[in-house]
């Protein structure tokens, strides 16, 4: 038993960022059907996790459980709901890691779950033909589609080859996902399918953001620590040592940028095994 423990432990620690992510979301889907059978033994109807954790369409729910506004994203209804969640957060949140960093995923992921709930807060309560609905918003699936969304938009010729279908561009993707939620609202599940529209809308205004030199995450940090008053400037005169690791991080990047040029015009399975290793561990730097 321990080592199983452990071997657990251990995969969790190595793995990157989407494979916690996924790993986080099984747990708490395995936890949320566990309390589901222990209150459906004590003769009760609810379930705890559900009741503190999903996401409410009353904004005075929202006052008393505030959490709720992110915590929704890591519950799934069913199996289904959860396994094509992971499966689309795995392969796009993967292709998101080889252009962008872990805390780039980590603010796509967790703003489209938040805005993707502002969304469904607010059609609840002001488009008519809501109101009346009472539901609760569960399901990561506007934080994968922020993903999904943002790295389109920043990579939008990107092929992913589909067997028996072929290569598909990964605009293309993005396109007919966003235009199935659309076209699905009348159809049921209406709250759902305008969070992932919300996960969308930040999917590709946070890339816009990015595309264009800003660095979204400093901008945050700067907005919610205390101001500090500038140093004075200090010049020095760089050493050999410095001169040489500023060679080796030019040539470092240059290496990068050929092997996205290679994958923006042939695609990912074209790499070397050398160039994946390569571009796998530049990007947990």
């Amino acid at each position: 038993m321990e080592n199983w423990f452990n071997n657990i432990k251990y995969k969790f620690q190595s793995a990157n960022i989407v494979e916690k992510i996924i790993y986080l979301n099984i747990a708490l889907f395995v936890l949320t059907y566990l309390f589901e059978t222990i209150s459906f033994l004590v003769g009760s109807d609810s379930n705890f996790i559900t009741n503190w954790f999903a996401l409410s369409p009353h904004f005075d729910s929202l006052i008393t459980k505030p959490w709720s506004l992110i915590s929704y994203g890591f519950l799934h209804s069913g199996f289904l709901h959860i396994l094509f969640n992971l499966i689309f957060l795995f392969y796009f949140g993967n292709i998101f890691l080889d252009f962008f960093n872990k805390k780039q995923f980590l603010t796509y992921f967790l703003l489209g779950i938040i805005f993707g709930g502002v969304i469904f807060l607010l059609s609840y309560n002001y488009f008519p033909a809501l109101k009346t609905e009472e539901v609760y918003l569960v399901g990561a699936s506007a934080g994968v589609t922020a993903i999904l969304v943002g790295i389109a938009s920043h990579i939008p010729q990107y092929n992913i080859r589909f067997r028996f279908i072929g290569n598909i561009k990964l605009l293309y993707i993005a396109i007919a996902i966003v235009a199935i939620d659309l076209i699905q609202i009348p159809n049921g599940n209406a709250g759902g399918h305008l969070a992932h529209l919300g996960g969308a809308m930040i999917g590709f205004s946070l890339t816009s953001y990015f595309n264009q030199g800003l660095n979204l995450i400093e901008w945050l940090e700067n907005l919610f620590s205390p101001k500090k008053e500038k140093p004075l400037k200090t010049v020095y005169k760089k050493n050999k040592s410095t001169i040489s690791k500023d060679k080796n991080s030019i040539a470092h990047q240059k290496k990068i940028d050929a092997i996205l040029d290679k994958i923006s015009k042939s695609g990912y399975e074209t790499l070397t095994k050398q160039e994946k290793d390569f571009l796998f561990k530049a990007g947990k730097k």
